[in-house]
């Protein structure tokens, strides 16, 4: 299998698959990621531990801080505890909780109250943003040339935020 047709397949699981989770599995919300395909995770009792990505994930599927997945207990390990099972998005969670089994301490109401105001649930602020790039505004100015006979034309000024 190629690895485009290999990263096909891994895509349409993991944004299709709408299985609910079994009894040793667990929700649990991504709050860093310490490379090498680890990541730090908390439980909705906030114990705090390591999780471990597995090979048919990485390279295919990328998760950032703030995303729920369902992980499984390994128990060879002291420092990383369990395995990601599952990446959930948006469509999966609200299946969850649908279901009633979507943990309340994870219930987030002000993004809830977000999307309502909005009538959108698929909005933007999840984009990446460049913190690099300087913001560049530009300002009509008031001031006219006298030489130009246009009274319309007005300068442009840059104006640095």
């Amino acid at each position: 299998m190629s690895k485009a047709t290999k990263r096909k397949h891994v895509v349409e699981e993991v944004m299709n698959d709408f299985t609910l989770p079994e009894e040793n599995q667990q929700f649990v919300r991504i709050i860093a990621s310490k490379g090498n395909n680890l990541h730090e995770v908390v439980t909705t009792n906030g114990e705090q531990f390591l999780v471990s990505m597995p090979n048919k994930f990485r390279k295919n599927v990328w998760i950032k801080r703030g995303d729920y997945v369902l992980v499984e207990p390994i128990e060879e390990g002291d420092k990383v505890k369990a395995e990601i099972v599952r990446i959930l998005y948006k469509d999966q969670i609200r299946y969850i909780k649908g279901e009633g089994l979507w943990p309340t301490s994870f219930d987030e109401p002000e993004q809830d109250a977000k999307d309502e105001e909005s009538g959108e649930n698929d909005s933007d602020s999840d984009l990446f943003v460049n913190t690099n790039r300087q913001h560049v505004m530009y300002d009509e100015s008031e001031e006219e040339d006298d030489s130009e006979s246009d009274s319309d034309a007005k300068e442009l000024e840059p104006h640095h935020a």
